[in-house]
């Protein structure tokens, strides 16, 4: 077993692990320690905890020492020059024409390294802005390009919904989001309204998807047949949050209708949670019978075609 603590170098970015050595660390306190980037500092989010040794990954860098006054005020000197070297690479950027956005730059706490974060359409040649800002700042120069998420979540802002940017204020990473998401939510599938500022679709598109997946599996699927007062109809939506079904039917007269309906009225019973995890644990099985039922017969026939192209060539 080892001891670990969980620490954060930015409000919403990702939890890292480091072993607290000697020192009496809790949550909350702010700590140095040694990283791939240098030296750096940190909140410590997760407080001295015990796990198994096959869990850590190695190697486990030690705290290094609690921040005090001296760090304090060199975190502040930093920020302090981070706006200034941010003025001059936008200035070098402008002499050079490059076709680059500048959004952050930030110095490693020892001051080693200044990187600067931008977003590009393509590829951009910066080895002579690199050379420029290495001269005017004397010390190692980092340009990293980043997207159009990672952008949003370093500018930060107010999302659709009035509330601060998810991935600006507790996302640590991002998760991928699809239109299917969409759809399957009875979402509108306008651009605008799934969009968040990033240009990209919204991320808590994923965050009741699970629900609405384990929802569907209790409705009738689409396409299907039911029985409605009006009479018998097809599926053509499921409304998982009020347990209804767009129904389409047709009238007398010929026409289509589409009707809503509940579960109670279709005369649904929705399946037990037990037999939709029986029938999916089900379907690895049965899909791997049929590829062994079928690989004999793929075989006889790449030997029936192989004999016809003997014949064929003689």
């Amino acid at each position: 077993m080892q001891t670990i603590v969980g620490i954060k170098f930015k409000k919403a970015g990702k939890t890292y692990y480091f072993s607290p050595g000697n020192l009496e660390l809790q949550t909350g306190d702010e700590v140095v320690v040694e990283t791939a980037r240098g030296i750096e500092w940190g909140e410590i989010v997760t407080g001295p905890r015990e796990v198994p040794d096959e869990e850590v990954v190695q190697p486990l860098k030690k705290v290094i020492r609690k921040l005090n006054e001296q760090d304090h005020t060199a975190i502040r000197e930093n920020e302090e020059r981070q706006k200034e070297a941010m003025v001059t690479c936008q200035e070098k950027i402008e002499k050079h024409a490059l076709p680059m956005k500048l959004v952050d730059c930030e110095y490693t706490f020892d001051r080693s390294k200044l990187i600067f974060y931008f977003t590009a359409d393509g590829r951009v040649d910066f080895r002579a802005l690199v050379k420029d800002l290495a001269g005017v700042f004397r010390t190692r120069i980092e340009l990293r390009q980043i997207g159009v998420r990672d952008q949003a979540k370093m500018v930060g802002g107010l999302g659709p919904c009035g509330r601060g940017m998810c991935c600006a204020t507790f996302l640590g990473d991002f998760h991928p989001v699809s239109i299917k998401m969409a759809k399957e939510q009875n979402l509108s599938l306008n651009p605008s309204k799934i969009s968040g500022i990033c240009g990209r679709l919204m991320c808590c598109l994923q965050y009741e998807q699970s629900a609405y997946e384990e929802g569907l599996k209790m409705m009738p699927r689409i396409n299907s047949e039911v029985t409605t007062p009006q009479g018998k109809g097809t599926v053509v939506a499921c409304h998982v949050v009020k347990e209804q079904v767009s129904v389409k039917v047709m009238q007398k007269d010929g026409t289509p209708e589409i009707i809503k309906c509940t579960l109670e009225e279709i005369g649904y019973k929705k399946p037990d949670r037990e037999d939709t995890k029986t029938q999916e644990s089900a379907k690895p099985a049965q899909e791997k019978d049929h590829r062994e039922q079928g690989a004999p017969r793929n075989k006889e026939g790449n030997t029936n075609k192989r004999k016809r192209n003997r014949s064929r060539k003689r």
